[in-house]
């Protein structure tokens, strides 16, 4: 269940707040292959099953940039922004990728808001995602990521 808070001024109230987790969600080879296509990555460790048994991972692997994007998907199941006229995705900290993500596994995002910052009209949120697969010891990726909210 999603955190609410309402209107932007809201967002205040949540700062070193854990805001909780989406629902899991599977990586399939579909999505990674039509990832490769809209970015060009074609390495094989994404792209390429049967080359990818024989790598490093077992398998094909989400590419980082691909866990990362689904973000903006699943932010909406751990926070809503009742009021808020639009949310737009503003940028990046830090971003690391500790382990992979094998195609077929299922990944949890959970969120944390570490800043609010007022602005005219819209608050600029600073909130860490932290992606991780079902089971996994590592997460996927952490991620900084800034959005602003507004009125």
């Amino acid at each position: 269940m999603a955190t609410t808070v309402n209107g932007i001024a809201g967002l205040k109230d949540l700062v070193g707040q854990h805001l909780g987790y989406s629902d899991p969600v599977e990586v399939t080879q579909e999505q990674v292959n039509t990832f490769a296509d809209a970015t060009g990555d074609h390495q094989w460790i994404h792209t390429d099953p049967e080359r990818a048994k024989d790598g490093p991972f077992g398998g094909p692997i989400a590419h980082g940039y691909l866990t990362l994007s689904l973000g903006p998907a699943l932010l909406p199941a751990v926070l809503v922004v009742d009021g808020a006229s639009m949310a737009v995705n503003y940028g990046l900290g830090k971003v690391r990728f500790p382990s992979p993500v094998p195609v077929g596994s299922k990944v949890v995002m959970g969120a944390e808001m570490t800043a609010v910052d007022e602005l005219p009209g819209a608050a600029q949120t600073t909130m860490t995602f932290t992606f991780q697969v079902e089971g996994a010891p590592k997460p996927s990726c952490v991620a900084e990521v800034i959005y602003r909210f507004y009125e």
